[in-house]
C-alpha cells in the first residue's frame, strides 16, 4: 500500500503536495522494529515515549513518522524532523494511539469486514465464555478462532499470549491470517486496557457480550468509574447492526443498556432476563439447572460447577440462540464441554483429598470459587493464594479478608511480585485479615508444600491466582512455574 492512500484512511486530506507517494513496506510502534519503507507511529506509553525514539526509527528505515498533533498545530500536515539529519514527514495526528489501529485496519486490507468478530468483556468470566462460543461454533461446523488470556488459537495453530488483547497490529495481521485460512468467527477477549489504548479501533464487532464488573486494574484506572468507560467503550463504537449481550443481575448493566437501542440480550438468575437458569443445583462432578429463554425451556447438566459458571454458560446460550444456532447444538456442545485450562481445573492423584487451580486473582473471583467450593467440599477448604506486584494494591487487603473469612485456612505467599518486595505485597493482604487462621511463606513452591501437608481426607486444597500461567515473574525475569505441574510434584515426594 501506498502512503497517501493510507494516510487519507485517518480521514486526512490536506496532504502536502510534496510528499513523496511511496510504497509502505511496513508499521511499527516500536522503533527496534522499523525496517526500510516502514511508517513509525510514535506513542507515548506508560515506561517509554515513542517520541524519544523518532531519530532511532529513522535511522532504521522509516520513511514517514506519525506523531500525535501539538496543540495549535495542523492536523496531517507533514513537516520535516529539526532533530535528526535525515528529512522525513512528520504526519501529525489528534490521537496517535487510535492512528495506529486504524492505520493497521487499512494496511491489512479490513479483514474483520469478512469475519465475525465478537468481543467478550467484563472481570470476570471472559475466558470462559470464548472456550464455550469456540465448542459451539465448532459443533455448529464452523471455524472459530479465539483471542485471550491463554493463547491466541486458529486452526492448527496456536501463539502464546503476552496479553488478553494485543495491539492492533498483531490484531489485524493475526485477523488477516485467519482470513486467508477461512475462519468465519473470531471470539475474543477484550480488555479494559485494550479499550481504554485504543487497540480495538477499527474492528467491525459483529457481537459484544458484557459479564460483570467488580473491582480490578485500578492501578491502571486510579478509579472504578474510569474502569466502567473503559469497558462501556466496546458498546459505545460497536455497529448499529451488531447485538450485545449483556448480564443483567450486574449492577453496570442498566448503564450500558442505555448506550445501545436495539438488540439487547439480557441474562440472569436473579432479575425478569430473555435467558435465566432455575432450580440451580451443584455437586462436586456437575451443576444442573432448568435452561428458561424466550425459545426453550429445557433441562441442562455441565461439567462446570459453581453459580459463577452458570452465569458463563448462560451468556454462551444467549448469544448462540440470538446468531441463530440450532439449540440441539447449542445443549449437545455444552454439556459435553468439561474444562477449560487453570478454571476449576482439578489435578489428579490417588489421594483423598482434592487440588483444584485457579486462575481467581481479584476479591469477587476468590469469593465465587470458595463459595462453589463449599458447596461441594466435604470437609475444609485450604486456599494458596497471593497477589501480584505493580498491580492494584487497593485490592489486596480485600483479597486477604475475602480468603480468611470464606476459608478455613490460608497460606499467603508470592504471586508475580515483579518488581515490589513480596513481602510488601505480604504485608499489604494481612492489612484486610481480622482472623488467624493463616500462615505466610513467601516462597511458592514451599507454600503448596505446606498446604498440601496440611490437607487432611475430605479437604480441598485451592491454589489461586495463576491458573493456566506457567511462568513467575521476579523482577526483570520470567521463571518456569506451574502450579499443577508443582503439585503434582509434592504429592509425589509426600506418597513417596
Amino acid at each position: 500500500m501506498r502512503i497517501k492512500p493510507l494516510i487519507q484512511s485517518l480521514g486526512i486530506t490536506n496532504i502536502a503536495s510534496n510528499l513523496e507517494d511511496f510504497e509502505v513496506k511496513g508499521l511499527s510502534c516500536n522503533s527496534k522494529a522499523v525496517k526500510d519503507g516502514f511508517v513509525f507511529v510514535a506513542i507515548k506509553g506508560a515506561r517509554e515515549d515513542g517520541n524519544k525514539f523518532i531519530d532511532e526509527a529513522i535511522a532504521k528505515g522509516a520513511k514517514a513518522v506519525v506523531v500525535k498533533s501539538p496543540l495549535g498545530c495542523a492536523r496531517g500536515k507533514p513537516v520535516t524532523s529539526h532533530k535528526s539529519q535525515f528529512k522525513v514527514p512528520f504526519i501529525r495526528v489528534k490521537d496517535a494511539r487510535r492512528a495506529l489501529a486504524k492505520l493497521a485496519v487499512e494496511f491489512y486490507g479490513n479483514p474483520t469486514a469478512k469475519i465475525k468478530v465478537v468481543g467478550v468483556t467484563g472481570t470476570n468470566g471472559k475466558t470462559t465464555i470464548t472456550y464455550l462460543i469456540e465448542a459451539l461454533l465448532k459443533e455448529a461446523g464452523f471455524q472459530p478462532a479465539v483471542i485471550g488470556t491463554i493463547n491466541y488459537r486458529f486452526k492448527d495453530r496456536i501463539i502464546p499470549s503476552k496479553n488478553t488483547t494485543p495491539g492492533p497490529l498483531e490484531l489485524q495481521s493475526m485477523f488477516c491470517d485467519m482470513l486467508k485460512e477461512g475462519i468465519d468467527y473470531a471470539v475474543m477477549e477484550v480488555s479494559s486496557h485494550a479499550l481504554d489504548q485504543e487497540r480495538t479501533a477499527g474492528i467491525n464487532f459483529h457481537s459484544a457480550i458484557f459479564t460483570n464488573l467488580t473491582q480490578d486494574h485500578l492501578d491502571y484506572h486510579k478509579t472504578l468509574e474510569n474502569y466502567f468507560r473503559a469497558k462501556a467503550k466496546l458498546f459505545k463504537d460497536i455497529s448499529p447492526d451488531s447485538f450485545i449481550v449483556i448480564n443483567e443481575d450486574d449492577k453496570y448493566a442498566r448503564r450500558l443498556k442505555k448506550l445501545r437501542k436495539q438488540r439487547i440480550i439480557t441474562y440472569g438468575i436473579d432479575n425478569r432476563v430473555r435467558v435465566t437458569a432455575r432450580n440451580i443445583k451443584f455437586d462436586h462432578l456437575y451443576t444442573q439447572f432448568q435452561l428458561v429463554s424466550s425459545q426453550v425451556k429445557e433441562n441442562f447438566k455441565t461439567r462446570l460447577i459453581g453459580r459463577h459458571n452458570v452465569y458463563n454458560i448462560l451468556a454462551a446460550i444467549a448469544w448462540a440462540q440470538e446468531e441463530g444456532i440450532d439449540f440441539s447444538v447449542i445443549k449437545s456442545s455444552l454439556e459435553g464441554f468439561s474444562l477449560v485450562p487453570g478454571r476449576l481445573e482439578r489435578v489428579d492423584f490417588e489421594g483423598d483429598f482434592s487440588v483444584i487451580v485457579d486462575y481467581a486473582h481479584t476479591e469477587d473471583a476468590l469469593r465465587n470459587i470458595i463459595t462453589t467450593l463449599r458447596q461441594v467440599a466435604c470437609k475444609r477448604i485450604i486456599v494458596v493464594f497471593g497477589c501480584g506486584g505493580e498491580r492494584d494494591r487497593a485490592k489486596r487487603p480485600k483479597m486477604g479478608r475475602t480468603v480468611t473469612e470464606l476459608a478455613d485456612y490460608a497460606v499467603i505467599t508470592s504471586d508475580n511480585p515483579r518488581s515490589e518486595d513480596p513481602l510488601d505485597i505480604i504485608k499489604d493482604i494481612k492489612r484486610g485479615i481480622r482472623k488467624t487462621n493463616f500462615c505466610v511463606i513467601p516462597e511458592r513452591r514451599e507454600a503448596i508444600k505446606k498446604a498440601l501437608s496440611l490437607a487432611k481426607t475430605g479437604d480441598t486444597v485451592l491454589l489461586a491466582g495463576k491458573g493456566h500461567e506457567n511462568y513467575q515473574i521476579i523482577k526483570d525475569k520470567m521463571l518456569h512455574f506451574d502450579d499443577r505441574e508443582v503439585a503434582r510434584e509434592c504429592l509425589r515426594s509426600m506418597i513417596y
